[in-house]
């Protein structure tokens, strides 16, 4: 290991990264200058140094499962043969999605996020009601916030015309999440394919399961735990947060009256609660207004967030909570100094994430289309 030359590493990570995004360089230079000069393209720094930390860790272990056990059975290549255009399909149909709005970046990550965190990645998210079951829709932390659905819906059907009955919707989802990123500037991460769909979902399992803004650190460190996850995940995955937008409710009573005290959240910078304050009035009606989870650098995948943290301007109470304990708070503080491991922690934290509990055989099904079971 310590005879490994640098040149050789990165010539290895040049041919992890699948072709169709080596080729295709330009014309995605070419978009995202159109639609967002200060975007950083696909081949950032952080991109190549997150892609050069995930070969040496490839190098001397597997990525642990949701289990905490060691996995040695990802297949990174599951459709190259069933399959070869998905990676083109999902790519372009993410980029015309976004070409249209910019925060489905956000939306398609959060999406993610919230199917993998209940009950594991299922694609259980993207299920409409039935006389069944009650989905994850309508939980309280989806209802009209999660978005993307329809872009996933239309991917998959382009998916299905090209190899009908082949793609799974879950990995249609991990895969545009993952294109939301590297729109944004971030690290490409690789993915363990071929898991199948859900054949269920639970609007209460999702309540209970997922993490709320309102929550103590320790409640949202024991959801992770609960996942195999562990508080450094905590960190890095919050760091999501770098992208998007949160609605008013969610963190409004930390600029009027927090916890009861007629007050501002005293750790919320006293220049921040006047800025949020003029954006959501102490009113019902804007209660559903939209701010900028990273003021900074709002739809740039980069190390703001921490930054921001770190000066006390954290939008959500949940984040901010993260400088309340000298654990996360050292976290914190390097990434808001190091955009590159930055990066490479979150790639890994997402390669963990979205194995968590990935359905095989008669447990799922690949279906087609993506809102209801075949």
């Amino acid at each position: 290991m310590n005879s490994l030359r640098l040149s050789s590493v990165f010539h290895i990570n040049q041919h992890k990264v699948p072709p169709h995004y080596r080729s295709s360089q330009s014309a995605l230079h070419k978009l995202l200058h159109t639609r967002m000069p200060m975007a950083i393209t696909r081949f950032s720094y952080s991109t190549i140094l997150a892609l050069l930390y995930l070969s040496l860790l490839h190098l001397v272990t597997s990525f642990p499962s949701s289990n905490g056990q060691i996995d040695y059975n990802y297949n990174y290549n599951y459709y190259d043969s069933s399959c070869p255009r998905l990676g083109m399909i999902v790519k372009y149909g993410v980029w015309a999605a976004f070409k249209n709005d910019t925060r489905i970046a956000a939306s398609l990550l959060r999406l993610h996020f919230h199917d993998c965190f209940v009950n594991g990645c299922d694609a259980s998210i993207l299920l409409d009601d039935t006389i069944d079951f009650r989905g994850e829709k309508n939980a309280l932390p989806n209802r009209n916030s999660a978005r993307g659905y329809e872009v996933i819906e239309s991917i998959k059907a382009d998916v299905e015309k090209a190899c009908p009955s082949t793609v799974s919707c879950v990995d249609i989802l991990a895969l545009a999440a993952r294109e939301s990123v590297l729109l944004s500037g971030g690290p490409y991460y690789p993915l363990s394919l071929g898991g199948l769909d859900g054949l269920t979902a639970s609007e209460k399992a999702a309540n209970e399961q997922l993490p709320s803004p309102f929550e103590p650190l320790e409640n949202i460190t024991a959801k992770f735990a609960s996942k195999g996850l562990d508080i450094k995940d905590v960190v890095v995955l919050s760091g999501a947060h770098t992208i998007g937008f949160a609605q008013c409710f969610t963190f409004k009573r930390r600029l009027f009256d927090f916890k009861g005290t007629g007050k501002p959240d005293p750790t919320l910078d006293s220049s921040a609660v006047a800025n949020l304050q003029g954006m959501c009035p102490n009113k019902d009606a804007s209660n559903s207004k939209l701010a900028p989870l990273d003021s900074a650098s709002t739809y740039r995948f980069d190390n703001a967030y921490y930054v921001n943290l770190v000066n006390r301007t954290g939008l959500l109470e949940s984040d901010q909570a993260l400088m309340g304990d000298s654990k996360t708070a050292a976290m914190v503080t390097a990434y808001s100094s190091d955009s590159y491991l930055f990066s490479a922690d979150f790639a890994s934290s997402m390669v963990k994430m979205s194995n968590l509990g990935i359905l095989t055989g008669s447990n799922g099904q690949i279906r087609k289309k993506c809102g209801s079971v075949n």
